[in-house]
């Protein structure tokens, strides 16, 4: 006798066996209770969720006829009836499937159709399923149409389709459309249980996390997979066959690398990858696990306790302890690197140099890490970050602390220090230190010191750090004609420009106020916000400026000729008058300064300014921006 595979094996027979997707069924359920059944009905979901087994069920629920031949439409179909053994058996003359992915084109679909005329044969209801629904071609589906939107009572259309979005808008309108959802892996993991505990298998709950978790969310898989680690194991299932079968990475490595990076122990980082190499387990198996645990240590640094209790992973006391050991800000910056780490391992000729480099980067950018330093400048880096943390916790320290780097000795022997008047740009004080015969460097710090500050305060002169490549020898002759003030400040960032510059500043600067703009803007307003105007009606009271005004005459002006239009200013003019003015309009064409148009467009513009001002001026962006290179991206800020 030939072996069933396990996925068809426990294939479902009725709702009360589906798994999973509970949503769909209760609304199935009840609709078969009822009998408010719809003609079409369309189920999408990702592979192996259940959607052409859901048909089948649909199928004899509509055709069951009961073990004593008395039965009608169910919920439960018996399973034991000649339509039920035949709708399993695929046998049934009623009920047919077509694989759209083979028989695609408008010839298929219309022998297809002919079929509807006909009345069943054996069951209540036709029954068509089109499987993969989408791969259908255009002509196909209009072919259907007309048919799909009014068929034959006795016949019942059922789609199923993995990507929905190429189904045409007129076939899901016609369609009642239920989602089958991927299935968590607790749902898998509990399913697996039964199945493996039916067939006498012998297994431990680890392989059939990782089995669970390996199959993303589809049943099928899942019994696929165990299927292939019955027999990889011969006959009994384990965590370590099925971590070979799957070449997935033990979790003791993950964790040794994670509490290496939140120790920054990189010799240790590199060891392990090469345990990982020599035992010959998949780099980007490596990545997947340790987003895993990181994604399950976020959970724990925002739940606590409750996670552990809800979770049931036996692994999960370790990952509490890793949750110990990073901050929830850098468990967030380890997961982000991860994902995006596992896209540079097909780009690398080695996979396991790639995965050397992801973790090497993840540990260069850790938060806070002394080698994320420019090199041979450690002192100056010591001085600017104190100073911002000084200034982020209190403004009024920001004078004190710049007073205590007064007294701090002087830059190292690898720094030189030019001067310039007030206002002279990067490139004059690069120009200085080559008429200086010192070639220009990398530029650490500029700042406008205390000494080089007027009676009133005001700046006077700037002070250039720069890196120098000369040897210390020649530097240090240079260094002392410099000044015994070492003030260093924020590194300068260039922001790119606003795109309010861009947009708006011709509004901001256009508006030159009238007399009557005021109570022009105010009157326009009260009209559009009642709708009293609209089209160009409204365009033209938007885009004019009121010249002048007597008690049964107003004036207006527009740039444009298109808006000096009869039938507009005959609707404004009724609006007006219905509004309580009851006057003549009188439009000219001319140039405009005071229009309400502009006006709102000056206001809309202080706003943005007002928003792009806060934004700039906080203290967080501008730490983002000086530690982490942070740029505002042009047009991202809206005001509220």
């Amino acid at each position: 006798m030939s072996y069933l595979v396990l996925a068809r094996k426990y294939r479902p027979r009725n709702f009360s066996q589906m798994v999973g997707q509970g949503h769909v069924v209760q609304a199935l359920a009840n609709a078969l209770s009822t009998q408010r059944l719809h003609h079409a009905y369309l189920f999408t979901g990702t592979r192996g969720v259940g959607k052409t087994t859901v048909s089948r069920i649909l199928a004899k629920s509509l055709n069951c006829q009961g073990p004593d031949g008395q039965g009608g439409i169910t919920a439960t179909p018996c399973g034991v009836c000649q339509a039920c053994t035949d709708i399993d058996a695929g046998r049934f003359v009623d009920y047919t499937e077509l694989d759209a992915a083979s028989n695609r084109g408008v010839d298929e679909v219309q022998a297809l159709l002919e079929q509807a005329v006909y009345k069943p044969v054996q069951g209540r209801f036709k029954v068509f399923m089109i499987d993969e629904v989408h791969m259908l071609t255009g002509h196909a589906f209009n072919a259907m149409l007309k048919t799909l939107e009014e068929p034959p009572d006795y016949l019942k259309f059922v789609l199923a389709t993995t990507d929905p979005q190429k189904v045409p808008a007129t076939v899901l309108s016609r369609c009642l459309q239920f989602n089958l959802r991927p299935m968590a892996p607790q749902t898998i993991f509990d399913h697996l249980e039964q199945v493996l505990a039916a067939e006498s298998v012998a297994f431990d709950k680890p392989s059939l996390h990782l089995l669970a978790r390996a199959a993303r969310g589809s049943m099928r898989d899942a019994l696929s997979l165990s299927d292939q680690a019955i027999a990889f194991g011969g006959g009994q299932v384990s965590e370590a066959t099925v971590r070979q079968m799957l070449g997935s990475v033990d979790r003791s490595y993950v964790f040794a690398l994670i509490e290496a990076l939140a120790r920054s122990e990189g010799r240790k980082v590199v060891e392990t990858v090469e345990s990982l190499r020599v035992q010959g387990l998949n780099a980007a198996s490596a990545l997947e696990e340790m987003a895993s645990v990181l994604h399950r240590m976020a959970v724990y640094q925002s739940m606590g306790e409750v996670a552990v209790a809800d979770s049931g992973d036996p692994q999960e006391a370790d990952i509490a302890r890793m949750a110990a050991l990073l901050p929830a800000d850098e468990t967030q910056l380890l997961y982000s690197m991860c994902l995006h780490g596992r896209g540079d391992l097909g780009l690398a000729p080695d996979e396991y140099a790639a995965l050397t480099m992801v973790l090497l980067r993840l540990l260069a950018f850790k938060p806070g890490n002394p080698s994320v330093q420019v090199q041979n400048a450690p002192d100056v880096l010591d001085v600017e970050k104190k100073s911002l943390k000084l200034a982020l916790e209190s403004p009024a320290s920001l004078g004190h602390a710049l007073q205590t780097q007064e007294k701090t000795p002087s830059p190292p022997a690898h720094t030189v220090v030019t001067h310039a008047p007030h206002g002279t740009s990067y490139a004059a004080a690069q120009a200085s230190l080559a008429t200086a015969q010192v070639p220009p460097g990398q530029l650490l710090a500029v700042h406008d010191p205390a000494a080089y500050r007027g009676a009133g305060n005001e700046a006077l002169g700037h002070e250039y750090l720069f890196q120098s490549p000369l040897p210390p020898s020649q530097t240090e002759s240079v260094q002392r004609s410099a000044p015994a003030h070492r003030v260093v400040g924020v590194p300068m960032r260039v922001q790119q420009e606003s795109r309010l510059d861009q947009t708006l500043v011709g509004a901001v600067t256009g508006v030159i106020e009238s007399e009557h703009g005021a109570f022009w803007q105010q009157t326009v307003q009260a009209l559009v916000q009642v709708q009293a105007v609209s089209a160009l009606a409204r365009e033209l009271a938007l885009q004019s400026q009121l010249i002048g005004r007597d008690e049964d005459q107003w004036i207006l002006r527009v740039e444009s000729e298109s808006l000096n239009q009869a039938g507009s200013r005959d609707r404004l003019s009724q609006a007006l008058k219905e509004a309580g003015f009851a006057v003549n309009l009188v439009v000219e064409v001319g140039r405009v300064s005071d229009s309400p148009a502009r006006r709102n467009a000056r206001a809309s513009a202080e706003r943005q300014q007002a928003a792009e001002h806060i934004i700039h001026s906080n203290p967080l962006v501008q730490s983002w921006m000086r530690d982490f290179g942070a740029k505002i991206v042009p047009g991202s800020i809206r005001p509220l």
